[in-house]
């Protein structure tokens, strides 16, 4: 009887311990790489406060995230990404570069093999490059001269903030796909100045597109 209950202890505690390991397997944090294309605009009003008329640019990007268990199917997914921005209007394109800190508040579910991927969350992106035709674009504060606005031609806000949605869909083995789509709430345009008169735009970016990632 003593070694039935012994046995019978063993298999419990090793039942325990397997499914302890299996639960702590899956609550770690866990790393990942993704890239993708997107079909990127910007939106808005000028300087004169005409309505933007741009069309879409497909861009790219790519880059490196966490996932951080903060309940069962929940995770906060940080991650920094290389990312292309841009519009065209006629024969005219904007194509800027930033780097970019996304942050997700992300659900997911177990459905079939693998797990469905819903997201949603802020990102903030610094300008670090870019052009308008063939004119280098200019990062810079908030404010600038009407001078030096003409001169320069091509002339933007460095920080990009706005938020951020993702569906998508993980399989077994640990590759993913997913929709994105992006918001941009910051304006990007500067305030320019002369003298006591001042000229505002209102220019935001706007995209979705697909992106296929890999969790390690």
């Amino acid at each position: 009887m003593k070694r039935v209950l012994t046995a019978i202890t063993l298999i419990a505690l090793s039942i325990a311990g397997a499914n302890a390991q299996s639960k702590k397997t899956e609550q770690a944090v866990t790393f990942g790489i993704r890239a993708g294309v997107d079909l990127q605009n910007i939106n808005g009003h000028d300087y004169l406060n005409n309505k933007l008329d741009n069309d879409p640019l497909l861009k790219f990007n790519v880059g490196v995230n966490a996932e951080i268990p903060i309940g069962t199917d929940w995770f906060i997914q940080p991650g920094i990404l290389y990312t292309t921005k841009g519009a065209k209007s006629g024969d005219n394109k904007v194509n800027l570069g930033y780097i970019e800190v996304p942050v997700y508040a992300l659900y997911k579910p177990d459905l079939g093999d693998g797990h469905l991927l819903l997201g949603v969350g802020p990102y903030i992106g610094f300008g670090v490059g870019g052009k308008v035709g063939n004119k280098a674009v200019t990062f810079t504060k908030s404010t600038s001269s009407l001078e030096f606005f003409a001169n320069q031609g091509a002339y933007f806000k460095r920080v990009d903030a706005g938020g951020n949605l993702l569906i998508g869909y993980e399989f077994a083995s640990n590759l993913s796909f997913q929709l994105n789509a992006q918001l941009g709430l910051a304006n990007i345009a500067p305030e320019l100045t002369s003298g006591d008169s001042k000229s505002s735009a209102s220019v935001k970016n706007t995209g979705f597109g697909l992106s296929v990632g890999y969790r390690f």
